[in-house]
Order: structure tokens, then sequence, then C-alpha cells
């Protein structure tokens, strides 16, 4: 731009004046948390009194068993996710499963026997498998059996029931006929622009080393965030659920059943510690401890929460309720087989 004739002598009208003073007036994190801090200890007294409680010492407990049950499962599956998303080629995923989808998706539900972790550490690696090509079908089968059929998990379930192996057969084949079910659904009605494929960066010029480490902290931080988010509901609904009603529920066999699989979500406990809780829950019938070991590994309060943040708020509304509808049903049929 030329100066102009009203422009006094040496004026430089091109050169831009003095920002907004807009960093004086932004509210910083630091400050946010120096902030935080300083009213909690203003309030100390209060606070102290408010989780001195009877329900917050309820929602504490809840709270931090479903995270530190969760969080050491989760980190396994961030790293798996990583190391498929940079070390592994995408032509294995291609020549490691069937061509054809129908054929593809029971085997990647058999492959969820292999990896010994529960439901948190399946919806990252589920989401490695997406990113490396693999048909959604297939890889939404592996993430409803791998934490279901995995042989820590069927360990613990012939342990917290002894003398009962009936009841680890039953787990094994009511989770991986659920997962085949809900993936050649998938495949026969699911459409692409229900799911949101999970994306990361494409660490241009990063070493190996530098992109797995990149994955690892992107994957923790969006996946961690909408596990407490889960934990969070878990807990509260559990501080919130009055004992008496399990033990009303148990004397209807269609309520019993129902009951179960509406606990199993509202829990949201680790799939490698549900089986101690099923049993001790002894005045319900086997089929509906079946129904509450089918349930919970496949949806519950942080799975959906992980699922969306994942693959999407679209995709997670869909495919949650069709698998708790076909868990329940699957694991009824199962039940009255095999128990």
């Amino acid at each position: 731009m030329a100066i102009t004739e009203d422009a006094p002598p040496g004026a430089d009208v091109d050169r831009p004046g003095p920002p907004p003073d807009h960093e004086g007036r932004r509210l910083s994190s630091p400050l946010l948390l120096t902030l935080i801090l300083l009213g909690a200890v203003l309030a100390q007294s209060p606070i102290r009194g408010l989780l001195g409680t009877p329900l917050m010492q309820s929602w504490m407990t809840v709270f931090v068993a479903v995270t530190v049950q969760a969080l050491p499962f989760l980190v396994l599956g961030v790293l798996l996710s990583a190391a498929i998303a940079v070390f592994v080629p995408a032509s294995f995923f291609a020549r490691a499963l069937p061509r054809r989808p129908a054929l593809a998706i029971p085997v990647a539900g058999l492959a969820g026997a292999v990896l010994p972790g529960c439901e948190c550490a399946s919806v990252p690696v589920a989401g490695a498998l997406v990113r490396r090509g693999v048909t959604p079908a297939a890889a939404l089968a592996f993430l409803l059996s791998a934490p279901a059929i995995n042989p820590v998990v069927l360990t613990a379930t012939a342990i917290a029931f002894p003398g009962h192996p009936e009841m680890v057969v039953a787990r094994f084949a009511a989770s991986l006929l659920v997962a085949c079910a809900m993936g050649w659904l998938w495949q026969r009605l699911g459409r692409t622009d229900w799911l949101r494929p999970p994306a990361h960066g494409t660490h241009e010029g990063a070493t190996r080393g530098e992109a797995f480490w990149g994955a690892v902290r992107h994957d923790v931080m969006h996946a961690g965030g909408f596990l407490v988010l889960g934990a969070t509901a878990a807990a509260t609904l559990k501080a919130a659920v009055p004992a008496t009603w399990l033990r009303e529920a148990a004397g209807n066999p269609l309520v019993s059943v129902l009951a179960l699989a509406v606990l199993a979500v509202l829990l949201s406990i680790c799939s490698e510690a549900d089986a101690f809780v099923a049993a001790s829950l002894t005045q319900f019938s086997p089929t509906a401890k079946l129904v509450f070991l089918v349930v919970g590994p496949m949806i519950d309060l942080k799975l959906f929460a992980m699922q969306a943040g994942t693959f999407g708020r679209t995709f997670a509304l869909r495919f949650a309720p069709a698998t708790f509808a076909l868990a329940v049903i699957g694991a009824v049929l199962t039940g009255a087989v095999l128990l």
C-alpha cells in the first residue's frame, strides 16, 4: 500500500498497529489451576465434610476401582494400537484375514482369544485395525470378542465358578456367537457414514520410534479422558441404586435377566474381575449370571464413552443398543442349552 498524501512524513501505514491486549485478559491453564487450588484450600472444611459422607465414600470407591482396574489394560491396548499403526504393514492384514468379509468376521472373532486384556484394551486395538484397512465388520467382531474369550478372562471365570466348567464354556460360546452376529449385522446393515474412522497424524519426517510414541500420547489422552468420563457415570449410578432392588429382581426370571444385563452396563466392571462379582450374586440363576458376563464386556458406560470417542457418537448410538439386545438374546439362548 502506498503512503497517502495525508500521512505525516516518515509514517509507515503498512506497519500494523499493536495487537489488542487479549493475552492479558485470557484465562490460561496455570492461572485456572491456581484458582481451583485456591478455592479448594478456602473451602476445605465443607469439602472434607462432603467427602466423609457414606454416599461419597461409596462413589469414590467405585470410581477408583473402575479406573484402577481399567487403566493398565487401557495402556496395554494403546501400546498395541500404536505398534499396529507404526510397525505392522497394512498388507499383513490382507494376508491374515480371508478376503470375503463374511469369513473374515469369525476369524477376527477367534483372534480375540489371543489378547490378554479387557474391553479397555480392545477399543484402541480395533481402531488401529480399521486404520490399517481391516474391514470394519471384522474389527468390530474382534472388539466384542477379545474382552470375553481371552485366556485370562476364561481362567478367572473358572476360578470364580469352581466345579462348574459349563459356565466357562457357555461364556466362550455366547460371547463369540454375539461378536460374530454383530459383525455380520454390521456387514449387512452398517453404513460408512455412521462410522468415523480414527485417524492419526501422518508423522511426516519422524522416525518409527517418534511416530510410535506420538501415537501412544494421542491415544492415552483421547481414550483416557473417555475412560474417566465413563467411570464417573458408573460411580454415580452405583452409589444411587438401592441394594434392595437386586433382591426384588431376583425373584422373577425375566426381570432377573434384564436386571443383571442393566447392572452389567451400569457397573462397568473390568472383564477380568466381573466373574467374581457374578459369582457373588447367589440369589440369581446361572442364566442371569451368564447374561451379566456376556453383556458387561461388550457394552457398559465406559465402553460406550470410549467407542463414541474412537469411532464417533453416531456409530455408538446405533452400535450399543444393537449389541445390548443381541448379547442378552445370545446369552439366554446359550444358557438354555448349556446351563
